[in-house]
């Protein structure tokens, strides 16, 4: 960016917990020598327009060995209540002085810093409240990037009120279409059907086998730099490996979406 026209500071929160339904303490489950969630942090500042990282997890003792082990490495923790992860962010955001948010899930360890800076690009070029490459879903599964204001972020923090959206930080702001500036990300080549997160053992144990053949391939920390691009040569070269892993896209959202529904229900009289 031009020293004449100066980016906002950009501020980039990790949601995570040790207490996952579907694999426990998977954050903290090896990857490439490293706990996967720093294996993930260090990819994540390899973004070039990303000025401060923070992990945000709960206050619940679950997670003290979690907040521990980040800031060990060296990055920044901030802790909130364990299901409204949009108080997490709202607190995380106003202890910071960054006028824009990346939101990152800490269970997407193949994150793409090239991918995360375009989001953050096209926010800024385009003057938007929000943007991201996921809605509508053209990218790999565990590569989704959403950027967003400080101002609507504390909006959706004051306005949001069914459980999917304090749980899941931005359907409240995708809902307002109408009153916030919203724009998207699409991959040109169609990449949805891949999935690169982890919320099972065999999601790990596929994110496992592409990092441990690219650092094969290319020596110790070779998959730490690694691109999409790369990703998806290796498994052009080794499609077998796309069997490892055959669940649905976005579950945890779609769990969300039902309790919303049955505490609608249970309202009635």
């Amino acid at each position: 960016m031009s020293s004449m026209n100066p980016r906002p500071a950009c501020l980039a929160i990790v949601q995570a917990r040790l207490s996952s339904s579907r694999l426990p303490g998977k954050v903290l489950m090896p990857l490439a020598g490293m706990p996967m969630i720093l294996f993930m942090l260090e990819r994540v500042k390899r973004a070039t327009l990303i000025d401060q990282i923070v992990l945000a997890t709960s206050t619940d003792a679950s997670d003290d060995a979690l907040a521990d082990a980040v800031r060990e490495a060296g990055y920044a923790v901030h802790r909130g209540p364990l299901n409204d992860v949009l108080a997490r962010f709202a607190g995380a955001a106003q202890a910071s002085d960054a006028e824009l948010i990346v939101r990152l899930t800490g269970d997407c360890p193949l994150i793409d810093p090239a991918l995360i800076d375009r989001v953050i690009s096209q926010l800024c070029a385009q003057k938007l409240d929000y943007c991201t490459n996921s809605e509508p879903a053209s990218y790999p599964d565990g590569l989704d990037v959403e950027v967003f204001t400080r101002q609507a972020l504390l909006q959706a923090a004051e306005h949001a009120r069914l459980p999917s959206e304090r749980e899941h930080v931005t359907p409240w702001l995708r809902a307002q279409a109408q009153k916030l500036r919203i724009g998207s990300l699409s991959s040109v080549i169609p990449l949805a059907q891949l999935r690169w997160t982890v919320d099972h053992l065999d999601d790990l144990q596929l994110v496992r086998a592409l990092v441990d053949a690219l650092d094969a391939q290319a020596g110790p920390g070779a998959a730490l730099r690694a691109d999409l691009f790369d990703f998806l040569r290796l498994l052009d070269a080794r499609p077998e490996l796309l069997q490892l892993n055959p669940h649905q896209r976005n579950e945890g959202y779609a769990k969300s979406l039902r309790n919303d529904a049955l505490q609608a229900a249970a309202a009635q009289p």
